[in-house]
């Protein structure tokens, strides 16, 4: 089940995003900017983004396992717990959002983030050829969806 997240249960969602974000940073960032990312800290972020307008839906497959947020057609936000990893979570996750878009459905991931591109390119998305600096030595590269033809 795919819910709105809400006052109610932006805890839960906030966690979701703390316990996924420092598992997929811990490998390029530094160990103290890893430790900010606290769940607090993260209700934030998350409280910030749905006061601007931003969509945040949480999967919920007898526990919270996974969270996905949108604004207008840009997809981000989409972690899924360590645990429940490579079970179609994800995929679930993001076809939702896709189908949530107003417009050509686009997203951003660094380009060492293999994993993430292999499920997003599986889905349909292709490189835009946009790109940007987020440090030396470390790029976002924007993705759209683009599925191919059968």
């Amino acid at each position: 089940m795919i819910v709105n997240v809400d006052l109610q249960n932006i805890d839960k969602a906030a966690f979701i995003h703390s316990i996924s974000w420092k598992e997929s940073h811990r490998s390029f960032c530094q160990k103290d900017f890893i430790e900010l990312h606290s769940t607090a800290h993260q209700k934030e972020y998350l409280l910030e983004k749905i006061n601007k307008g931003t969509s945040i839906y949480m999967l919920i497959e007898n526990i919270p396992v996974g969270i996905v947020s949108i604004t207008n057609s840009l997809i981000e936000d989409l972690y899924v717990l360590p645990d429940y990893q490579n079970k179609g979570y994800g995929t679930k996750l993001l076809t939702y959002a896709i189908k949530k878009c107003n417009n050509v459905p686009t997203l951003w991931i660094l380009e060492n983030n293999e994993k993430a591109a292999r499920l997003y390119k599986r889905i349909g998305f292709r490189e835009s050829g946009n790109k940007k600096i987020v440090k030396k030595g470390l790029n976002e590269i924007e993705y759209s969806f683009k599925p191919l033809e059968k």
